[in-house]
């Protein structure tokens, strides 16, 4: 099993969910979330002033799916997520050791379907 964690732009949350369910794949846990890469946040004048915005608001998205999986997540997460411009997030695929569905007490990759 993996686990599918991408921090996103807000603004491309509705694509990146169409493109999850297009795929097949319509389970997702979304936290809203705030941060910075490379570019280190924004710069905006406001009534003449200018203004430094350290952490912009992003989401995060979490998705755990069978090994086979995985590659078509991740490729409909960059579809519906890519600008072409900086700030657009990040995508990290990690191994799940385990997986427990707490009503059944059933273990393994069945419990992410």
């Amino acid at each position: 099993m993996k686990k599918i964690e991408a921090i996103i732009q807000p603004g491309r949350f509705g694509e990146v969910r169409a493109a999850l369910e297009q795929a097949g794949y319509p389970g997702i846990t979304v936290t809203e979330v705030k941060g910075h890469g490379k570019q280190k946040g924004l710069r905006q004048n406001w009534l003449g002033r200018a203004f430094k915005i350290d952490v912009l608001p992003k989401l995060k998205l979490e998705i755990v799916a069978a090994d086979l999986e995985a590659e078509k997540i991740v490729k409909a997460v960059l579809g519906g997520a890519c600008t072409g411009q900086p700030g657009d997030g990040k995508i990290f695929v990690y191994s799940i050791e385990r997986a427990y569905r707490i009503s059944s007490e059933e273990e393994g990759d069945g419990v992410v379907s």
